[in-house]
């Protein structure tokens, strides 16, 4: 795949993000798509926003859970990059069209805050939380630019790792002072249980998550830098939101937080 069609794969998500509409699945028109390749899609899908004014605020990590490997048939994690127009503030009532949100689900997961730079190969789970300032809990709405999530590796990491918004919960916690392996985490949409699930759902431990990132991104000579946001993967299966719809979620010893969705 030469540079000018990844160029125009890249701004044909650009696009469709824009425009709140989604496309057939690039593997489906491409079937030779590498991850490579994917990734530097999604490179250029980013240069978009950038140049729309949004800066990069940290990374993320998806299809880390079993669970939600089964659900969306994505058997390995995938990886996208955060930009301050995707955080909303704990609370907030996020509009689906103002957001550009088209088939969002929501997952419960816990982000880290990094306090030091970080940058693979050999990144190992200790000193990822070294290097965390704290973690809590957060609410990643995912969301796709490809029909129906019908997606395979490829699409999902040229799509921005299916990213849409985020928030994160108001207690920040000390990351050495707890078993993230161990906690629990409940989810309730419109205070009926919505799911749950422990932090060893993703990859054994979050922080683990978190190291596999740091890798992968380091043979793209990548760094995490300090300041950046990680979001570690769910915790649980997805569940769709839909305009009315209000979620709240308690990640044992971490505290909680909530959203909301209008049109």
């Amino acid at each position: 795949m030469d540079t000018p069609l990844i160029e125009a794969l890249g701004d044909e998500l650009h696009a469709a993000l824009r425009e709140r509409r989604t496309l057939a699945p690039l593997t489906e028109r491409h079937p030779d798509l590498t991850v490579e390749q994917a990734y530097r899609i999604s490179l250029r899908l980013l240069q978009g926003r950038l140049s729309g004014g949004e800066r990069v605020i940290g990374k993320k990590i998806g299809v880390t859970s079993e669970a939600v490997q089964r659900m969306l048939g994505v058997y390995q994690p995938d990886f996208g990059f955060l930009t301050d127009a995707m955080q909303f503030e704990d609370g907030a009532r996020i509009s689906l069209s103002g957001a550009g949100l088209i088939q969002p689900r929501a997952e419960a997961e816990i982000a880290f805050m990094l306090k030091a730079d970080l940058q693979g190969p050999g990144v190992t789970r200790e000193q990822v939380l070294e290097a965390t300032d704290w973690v809590a809990p957060c609410f990643e709405i995912v969301d796709s630019r490809i029909a129906d999530w019908k997606i395979r590796i490829q699409d999902t990491v040229a799509d921005n790792a299916s990213c849409g918004v985020f928030v994160i919960g108001p207690q920040h916690t000390d990351p050495r002072t707890i078993d993230l392996a161990g906690v629990q985490m409940r989810m309730w949409r419109n205070d009926e249980p919505a799911g749950s699930g422990l932090g060893s759902a993703v990859q054994g431990h979050p922080a683990e998550a978190v190291a596999w990132l740091a890798n992968t991104l380091g043979a793209f000579g990548i760094p995490f830098k300090r300041g950046e946001l990680i979001l570690s993967g769910a915790l649980a299966p997805l569940v769709p939101a839909a305009p009315g719809d209000r979620f709240r979620m308690e990640i044992e010893g971490l505290g909680g937080c909530s959203v909301g969705f209008t049109d």
